[in-house]
């Protein structure tokens, strides 16, 4: 009798959760901004409403969105019994890619962002051709993920990026100023070094900063470095 009761109890907790009682119909979307915002509420909300609060398919309102670069991810806040809070996180633009006359805005992961348009002054690469959508591949991908990782205050500062046999990626900052990166592993550690080292008021000229050792970052072109391997350049 207890396994008759158990089972009943199941299959009714199977119908529950699908059922109209428990349907979707209060659907919040937030943190969608960018110029898709209509389309990604709209597709996201039509998504939700075919669910409940006791049977949310998070994998239906990824594939409701895929078609828009902007999102990185969602996830769902049910509330039972008719609400769904949608949160959505955006990928923003970190760099600008060219080729020829065309230029695209690029996350920091390297995906681009067709249709974004950027406002602040941020840093750019060139390419022999961008991909239309997805992601950059090859050298471009390598220096979009090196520019992606400068903090926001130091990325207007930046010129460019190119890939050396000898140092990885190197960034050229407004000014000539060369950041040695190396690999792309412990790319935010050896930024965060960087940063350290331009923050030294006691530097009076500097013409690299080598951190692809970030704990054992290597200056040159300055006679006064605190915290760091100083080098001399000709």
């Amino acid at each position: 009798m207890a396994i008759l009761s158990g089972a009943l109890a199941l299959a009714y907790f199977a119908w529950f959760r699908d059922s109209s009682l428990v349907a979707v119909r209060d659907v919040k979307v937030e943190g969608a901004s960018s110029a898709d915002h209509g389309p990604i509420v709209a597709a996201l909300t039509e998504s939700a409403r075919g669910m409940t609060t006791l049977h949310v398919r998070a994998d239906d309102l990824r594939r409701a969105v895929r078609q828009f670069p902007t999102v990185a991810s969602v996830s769902a806040d049910p509330s039972f019994p008719h609400g769904m809070t949608i949160h959505v996180r955006e990928r923003q633009p970190a760099l600008i890619a060219r080729t020829g006359d065309r230029q695209v805005a690029v996350a920091a992961d390297g995906t681009v962002l067709p249709g974004v348009h950027v406002k602040d002054p941020l840093p750019e690469l060139r390419a022999d051709e961008l991909p239309s959508s997805g992601r950059l591949s090859g050298e471009p991908l390598t220096e979009a993920l090196a520019l992606g990782a400068a903090p926001a205050p130091l990325r207007p500062l930046v010129a460019g990026a190119a890939v050396s046999g000898d140092y990885g990626t190197v960034v050229t900052m407004r000014g000539g100023i060369e950041l040695r990166l190396g690999t792309r592993a412990h790319v935010e550690q050896k930024w965060t070094a960087v940063a350290a080292i331009l923050a030294d008021r006691q530097l009076t000229s500097l013409s690299y900063i080598d951190v692809r050792v970030p704990d054992r970052p290597a200056v040159g072109g300055t006679s006064t470095v605190t915290a760091a391997t100083t080098t001399t350049t000709p």
